[in-house]
């Protein structure tokens, strides 16, 4: 759900017109939500038919392919354009006539003129394949060498494989066919209707032939969710029987590579897939409309999942091909069921622009989550959610670039952007708030009416609200100002009145204009106290209440709610059952407690320990009192989902909210209480948890390094720890922090290389490689990420790139001179308009966001204000005004980051002092 061309790309070869405004127009690749509306009134599409040849892709050395594509709509007006950004157009026809295609074809568009009420368009052109994730990526596999391809395309990569109107409210039906090797599966949305074998010299091109395979038209859908797939994958077949549904029978596929076939826990995933046909049928009650229900586990994949009907794609990293803990599976089921309420919620009903993308990705988050928890026996699905997808949201919401639900989506690169926790994890929030407030049978109602009254066509959000209102009977307008059109997070605050008596107190700004909002919340008000025969907070009372938008302050008094006796370790929670979205301002008494015994349900647990790191992240508690925290109580909580959670948080809070001065004792008890903690424990999920993050501290903090190489050799006997399996996932990461301070080399990364080449060993050994301690390793490394190749010339693929990125952030000030590192970050600066313009938005975002210089500390004495990189970045943003907007975002949201970093530094070393 990501990654398209920047407006400056040159990528395409084809040249251009001459120039004038005209050309300007044809070389634009950046779409504009009013070029969008003006097409849209403009034309009709009636249905594509594209044929894509992939003859020679297994032949690494052809580097593009043909297509041919033919459109058929309808016009009001005599020119039109569509979208391209491939490699050049041999031909273009418009209503049987030829074009010059030296006038009509721009680097990202084709001028489509003199047409008719009824149109007929034909193109003959070249496409690339792909190294970066968009469009249509080609990998081969390490391990034997096999090929294979997938697409990828939201927002608007579809344009980079055929020639198409790339916008969400063009549907139109399309019909595909691929000419590949007969003993590949090809594959697209629609079933395989026919398949012909190809004669004559193209047939010798592989060892068992070609064939053109053809696929039943779609009904109508937006060119983002059209998808191509080609390749030896392994596959298995089975069915759901909908008849309990008033439906057909479902054919399904499971599809990943051959060399992961070993791995592929096929049968969960089907069964997973039965349960959440069944819980959407019932929730939903409109038919599954796509036909057929593949799933694809693809390499390289830039998402974690894409609803394409009929052709789901996957990361392959939920291929489990090394140990899994129960909280990657309830992950894994959690995407699976996100992408399938996507077959109704952006599928069968799209949005008309990327205004309105909430109305898919909100709520296929929600239902996804829902789905988990009662369709399946996963329990922690609401706990997952509480402690780490609106952890995504808060951290989104209190930038300078939040933005309201219902986004101000001005083109395609702020499309792009906007895929991010506050359209997913705010959204999703907002509509559990919703059915609490408005009653879950209203909320299915009014989503069972959108369905019907939209399928196959646009909505927008008055067309929800309009479905909501007949379902509640209320008018929902309010509601939606507040919640779906005003930006920022809520704040909710539990006190104690004279009397024992519970007040809730909820407050809000509005970050575009600093007015309060008042939001309407349903909250459940708990109060948790001291059990002190079992000797953890247990809940003594919890009672839902409306609370009242408009009191005075925003209290509302909770009835018949008492605080335990004074002197009694207590907690109150003001959003104890986790039902609404919104920041907790924790009283005193509170965090004392929380900080000091074990809570014993486990939703709250999740709410309160999210609470504390929400507070670590604004200074308002020390970043050493979480970690010792996590460290004593932490490592105690059941559900792993909740300990890796805090896990990454205690090492965040460790290399970037404390003091330089006090880290490193911190970080060496921190990483001495998780190898003491592996021998704690025999084996499962906690251990493991505890020995990735023992890895990745180890990275920063040697005292461990004995123990990490002698878990590499064999000797966790001799160290006294059971049960835990160093796969392949673990001995690269240990390797990976043994690299970084200089105690393995490349010979030694070589070796475990060659020891199992695989894609997974092919990414961490050039993470590792980049991670050496050596002023020269760490320049190339960067001159590698800037220019997007390797040492020999060759572009880095999306996770290539990463991993070279990461690398060279490891331990980089402790490893080069001061002059380098400050070289570094002129050289960063002074390069990112030429990476935004030479690099996809998706390649180029990785770039930008890694190698931002902001792993700083704060002198004794100095003010955030003051560093260095603050007045650089700064610098650069005044100097740049007119630099692209979605880079200048980026390099925004960056210098808050840092910001934050030192703010909490400067707070915890006052307290310190103090």
């Amino acid at each position: 759900m990501r990654t398209m061309p920047n407006a400056d790309s040159s990528s395409p070869t084809q040249p251009s017109p001459s120039t004038g405004r005209e050309s300007l127009a044809l070389d634009r690749s950046n779409l504009s939500r009013e070029e969008a509306a003006h097409r849209s009134a403009a034309i009709e599409v009636a249905s594509y038919d594209v044929h894509v040849d992939f003859s020679r892709a297994a032949d690494l050395s052809a580097t593009t392919y043909p297509v041919r594509t033919r459109i058929e709509f309808a016009a009001k007006e005599p020119e039109t354009f569509l979208d391209y950004l491939g490699d050049h157009v041999r031909s273009l026809r418009i209503n049987g006539t030829d074009v010059d295609v030296r006038t009509a074809v721009g680097a990202s568009r084709l001028r489509l003129s003199g047409l008719q009420e009824h149109n007929t368009v034909e193109i003959d052109s070249v496409s690339v394949y792909s190294r970066s994730g968009e469009g249509l990526h080609r990998f081969s596999d390490p391990a034997d060498g096999k090929v294979y391809l997938y697409t990828q395309y939201e927002p608007a990569d579809s344009r980079r494989v055929f020639p198409v109107f790339e916008q969400p409210d063009l549907k139109a039906r399309f019909r595909f066919s691929i000419t590949g090797p007969s003993s590949w599966e090809l594959r697209s949305n629609g079933a395989e209707i026919s398949r012909s074998q190809v004669p004559g010299e193209a047939a010798n091109l592989t060892d068992a032939g070609l064939v053109t395979v053809t696929f039943a038209e779609t009904p109508p859908i937006p060119s983002y969710i059209t998808a191509l797939l080609a390749g030896p994958y392994h596959r298995v077949d089975a069915q759901w029987d909908g008849s309990g549904h008033g439906a057909g029978s479902i054919d399904m596929a499971l599809l990943c590579r051959e060399s992961l076939a070993p791995h592929f826990d096929a049968e969960e995933l089907a069964d997973l897939t039965r349960r959440g046909l069944d819980f959407f049928h019932r929730e939903f009650a409109y038919p599954y409309p796509w036909g057929k229900y593949d799933q694809v586990f693809v390499p390289e994949y830039n998402l974690g999942a894409m609803e394409n009907p009929g052709l789901v794609t996957f990361t392959e990293s939920y291929v489990f091909d090394t140990a899994a803990t129960q909280a990657q599976h309830g992950a894994r089921a959690e995407t699976l069921f996100h992408e399938m309420a996507h077959m109704w919620f952006g599928d069968l009903v799209t949005m008309g622009w990327w205004d309105d993308l909430w109305l898919k990705e909100s709520f296929a988050d929600y239902m996804g989550s829902l789905a988990v928890d009662e369709a399946t026996d996963w329990g922690t699905a609401w706990i997952a959610f509480a402690n780490g997808r609106k952890a995504w949201a808060y951290v989104q919401d209190q930038l300078p670039t939040t933005h309201p639900i219902v986004a101000d989506i001005a083109d395609l690169e702020a499309a792009d952007q906007n895929f991010d926790g506050i359209t997913y994890a705010k959204g999703a929030s907002v509509l559990k708030q919703l059915a609490a407030f408005a009653g879950r049978e209203a909320f299915r109602s009014a989503t069972r009416t959108y369905f019907a009254r939209h399928a196959f066509g646009n909505a927008s959000l008055r067309d929800f609200l309009a479905c909501l209102e007949e379902a509640t009977g209320q008018d929902m307008r309010s509601w939606a100002q507040a919640w779906l059109q005003t930006a920022g997070v809520p704040v909710l605050a539990a006190e104690e009145e004279d009397g024992g008596a519970i007040a809730v107190l909820a407050s809000g700004e509005d970050p575009a204009t600093g007015a309060g909002v008042a939001r309407p919340h349903v909250v459940a008000v708990g109060v948790h106290s001291l059990d002190v025969s079992a000797g953890q907070l247990t809940r003594q009372a919890s009672q839902r209440v409306a609370l009242d938008p408009q009191a005075p302050e925003g209290r509302t008094v909770v009835q018949g709610l008492i605080a335990p006796e004074a002197g009694i370790p207590r907690l109150l929670l003001p959003n104890d059952e986790d039902l609404t979205y919104a920041k907790l301002s924790v009283d005193p008494d509170s965090v004392a407690a929380a900080l000091t015994y074990p809570i014993a349900d486990p939703l709250a647990r999740a709410t309160v320990w999210a609470s504390l790191w929400s507070m670590v992240r604004d200074a308002d508690l020390p970043a050493g009192t979480f970690v010792e925290a996590v460290m004593r109580l932490g490592l105690e909580i059941p559900e792993v989902i909740v300990v890796q959670s805090l896990l990454r948080q205690a090492d965040e809070a460790l290399a970037s909210f404390t003091p330089e001065e006090g880290r490193n004792e911190l970080e060496q008890r921190f990483a001495g209480r998780l190898a003491q903690f592996l021998t704690e424990v025999s084996g499962g999920d906690l251990q493991r948890a505890a020995a990735r993050s023992l890895a990745r501290i180890s990275r920063r903090e040697p005292s461990q390094l004995d123990l990490l190489a002698t878990l590499l050799d064999g000797g966790a006997d001799e160290l006294g720890i059971e049960g835990l399996t160093v796969d392949e996932e673990l001995r690269w990461s240990f390797l990976q922090a043994l690299c970084a301070h200089g105690r393995a080399d490349a010979d030694a990364l070589d070796r475990e290389l060659r020891r199992r080449t695989t894609a997974r060993a092919r990414i961490a050994h050039r993470l590792a490689l980049a991670a050496r301690p050596d002023d020269v390793v760490k320049s190339a490394a960067f001159e590698q990420a800037l220019s997007g190749r390797d040492a020999e010339g060759a572009e880095l693929s999306n996770d290539h790139l990463t991993a070279t990125i990461d690398g060279f952030r490891i331990r980089l000030r402790q490893t080069v001179p001061a002059r380098s590192v400050e070289a570094f970050t002129e050289e960063y600066f002074a390069s990112l308009e030429d990476v935004w313009s030479r690099m996809s938005q998706g390649q180029a975002t990785r770039v930008v966001e890694g190698l931002f210089p902001g792993s700083q500390d704060l002198a004794p004495g100095e003010l955030p204000e003051s560093h260095d990189v603050v007045v650089r970045t700064r610098g650069w943003l005044e100097e740049h005004i007119d630099a692209p907007s979605a880079l200048r975002r980026i390099i925004v949201e960056e210098l808050d980051h840092l910001l934050r970093r030192l703010t909490a530094q400067h707070r915890n070393r006052s307290r310190a002092g103090s």
